[in-house]
């Protein structure tokens, strides 16, 4: 492994073969088959750990696609990497579709509340990562669910998704800081 000097204490590597496995299989168990694929391409690179040698991140052309939470190993989703699912699986999979009325609100990093859900994956459940999309199946944010998908789809008051952050910046060609 190559490694780069990254940021305080962290630094940047060119991870081998068999460790791109590992976090694809990682992002395959929490998302679905095909993720790892997505968001962990043969090209990136992992951010990890000076003190720990614990993978913190993975990076692919200078943009975050995802952080790993450090307590459970879970992929925690950034931009970058919904827009790289978003792709990659068919709507409506790993998808909280809003009215788009509120496209701006949660595109800047609103949370979505469970009156603006009009569809939602099935497959999804409470505490999941998520790709916040309009009805256009245009990228808004990305966050954690925080209902099942019956009770997004059934209550009108209350949140549904906590965004992590608002991804329409990222869409209109700005870089991500």
């Amino acid at each position: 492994m190559t490694q780069i000097t990254f940021g305080y204490g962290m630094i940047k590597v060119k991870p081998n073969s068999k460790l791109i496995t590992i976090y694809k299989r990682i992002a395959d168990f929490q998302f679905m088959p095909g993720a790892g694929e997505a968001i962990v391409p043969d090209d990136c690179e992992f951010v990890i750990s000076k003190n720990t040698g614990v993978v913190r991140g993975i990076v692919r052309n200078s943009k975050i696609l995802a952080t790993i939470r450090a307590s459970d190993m879970r992929f925690i989703l950034h931009c970058e990497g919904a827009r790289l699912l978003k792709e990659r699986f068919s709507f409506p999979s790993l998808r909280v579709v809003v009215i788009d009325e509120v496209s701006k609100e949660i595109g800047e990093g609103g949370n979505v509340f469970a009156k603006h859900v009009l569809d939602i994956d099935r497959d999804l459940r409470p505490w999941d990562e998520v790709v916040v999309v309009n009805e256009r199946d245009e990228l808004l944010s990305v966050g954690k669910l925080v209902l099942s998908p019956l009770e997004a789809l059934y209550f009108t008051r209350g949140v549904a998704v906590i965004s992590r952050d608002g991804c329409w910046k990222y869409s209109k060609g700005e870089e991500e800081e």
